[in-house]
């Protein structure tokens, strides 16, 4: 799992209070990304591989073997200050040019610190991201610095290759991955139904039909309803791709869309249901409004928070309200219509990462890297819940058809909890971070993705795994079409992926 490191050329450190600066040398190409650390770092190597699933004729469920095994491993905090800009107008150009090498470098928050901290200079936090564990402040996790590295995954499929870095199967059978925890914290091994991944709405597999060469690493990503365009969101701007009639050789974005400072990243893109109106967020204080009706796209209004980044974004069901997860733990609420911020929700002390609303809307869900997740009643502007965790939230999602939530961990877990009851659901299949997460419409089931550059599709809520695609670097951001038809995921390696889900 860990190899040797190329020696890099470092740059200069935004600053000096970090515990370690990360130089990656993030090419683009289609193989593993090499990186070292300096301080106690590992380098890590990834390579990639194809599509697999586990139909293997009778269609039978991916059996969760009995081994109690436990793979909850949280790592001590060290949140940073991320970089901060003006956005900018729009413009039709695009920037071919090739990725520079990114250095980053932060300052400590005072525990129980809602993310305070100066602001460092616009400088490449994302860049160096590509096949190295990251928190969503776009900054690499304490943790590597401590010669940590996420647990290994306790599930095996004697029917496919073992992935690299896997550990061999228990005698007398195979280790178990989706635990079902009780009220009283008692945790055992799922028997899967026999109708796990049978029936309408459960898909077979995924196949890749559609790869965009953003030229960043992608963070974000968004799709049309109906599914004809993706908006993949990298270094600075918002990308837009026809994907609805082929194109020989590369294909080329029909817009680009300056959103921010060239070294700022975007984290977050929402369309509206009119499909006219895209929201974005990173890592500005910032989120501007485009107008895609328009000839040419343009900003057509702007909202400035008083902190210095946006990590997620949500829209309510009637398109009227905005929610943005602040770098500083807030969530502001804005009124689209005329840009105005008309709430603030407290609580995360330290910075928001991950956000959903329900399909009612009035209940919203966030994640936070103090390591909560926290449920507010849009209706009386107060909260109602806090689920305590021993990890960092990365991702999460609302499942559209039910009271299950899914929580996408650093330790590399994905949880599903149930919004009145106290039992939940522990899912334990990726190796590292898992970065996004996205329940299908339907909600049957729903995707994650993570740093060990696994797109893994999970069936709701008790997460047999119906199938699994392997990438060529961490998978960072994914989206499923509105007709469950197809993923897109935004990856380090500086490209977008658009799957056909096959039924």
């Amino acid at each position: 799992m860990v190899s040797e490191a190329k020696k890099m050329k470092k740059e200069d450190s935004d600053g000096g209070q970090s515990d370690a600066d990360l130089v990656v040398d993030d090419d683009g190409g289609g193989g593993g990304h090499d990186s070292k650390a300096t301080g106690n770092g590992n380098g890590i190597h990834s390579s990639g591989g194809g599509i697999t699933n586990n139909n293997n004729g009778n269609r039978s469920p991916r059996e969760n073997g009995g081994s109690n095994a436990t793979n909850d491993a949280g790592s001590k905090k060290d949140p940073l200050s991320p970089s901060s800009a003006r956005s900018t107008p729009a413009s039709a150009g695009s920037s071919g040019k090739k990725d520079e090498q990114g250095s980053v470098a932060g300052n400590k928050t005072s525990s129980g610190s809602p993310g305070a901290g100066k602001i460092l200079p616009p400088k490449s936090a994302l860049g160096a991201l590509a096949g190295y564990p990251f928190g969503p402040d776009g900054l690499p996790t304490p943790g590597v610095f401590n010669g940590f590295r996420p647990p290994l995954p306790t599930a095996l499929d004697p029917t496919r290759p073992l992935p690299p870095g896997l550990i061999p199967g228990v005698a007398g059978g195979k280790p178990a991955y989706s635990f079902h925890v009780n009220a009283e914290g008692q945790s055992r091994p799922v028997p899967f139904p026999t109708d796990a991944l049978m029936g309408p709405g459960i898909p077979r597999h995924a196949r890749k039909i559609n790869t965009l060469p953003h030229g960043d690493v992608v963070c974000a990503v968004s799709m049309s309803n109906p599914t004809k365009y993706v908006y993949t969101g990298g270094k600075g701007c918002v990308k837009v791709w026809d994907i609805s009639q082929p194109q020989p050789g590369s294909k080329s974005p029909v817009s680009v869309l300056d959103c921010l400072q060239r070294d700022n990243y975007i984290r977050s893109i929402k369309l509206l249901p009119d499909g006219r109106t895209l929201v974005v967020g990173g890592e500005a204080s910032t989120i501007s409004i485009w107008d895609l009706a328009a000839p040419t796209p343009r900003i057509k209004a702007e909202m400035t928070s008083s902190a210095p980044a946006c990590y997620a974004l949500a829209i309510s069901p009637d398109s009227k309200l905005c929610f943005s997860c602040c770098s500083d733990g807030n969530i502001a609420v804005w009124d689209l219509h005329n840009q105005t911020l008309v709430r603030q929700f407290q609580g995360h002390t330290d910075g928001a990462s991950c956000i959903d609303i329900s399909a009612d809307g009035t209940k919203l869900w966030t994640g936070g890297l103090d390591n909560t997740v926290r449920s507010w009643d849009l209706r009386e502007g107060r909260q109602l819940q806090q689920h305590d965790f021993s990890s960092q939230i990365f991702c999460l999602g609302f499942c559209p058809t039910g009271e299950w939530l899914a929580v996408g961990m650093e330790s590399s877990n994905v949880e599903v909890l149930h919004c009145s009851k106290p039992d939940k659901y522990q899912l334990h299949l990726h190796e590292s971070c898992v970065l996004s997460l996205k329940f299908a419409n339907c909600g049957k089931w729903f995707v994650s993705t993570g740093k060990d550059n696994l797109l893994n599709a999970w069936r709701t809520p008790y997460g047999a795994s119906i199938f699994q695609s392997k990438e060529d670097s961490s998978v960072l951001s994914c989206d499923i079409s509105s007709d469950d038809k197809y993923i897109v995921t935004g990856s380090g390696d500086k490209k977008a992926i658009v799957y056909e889900i096959i039924y």
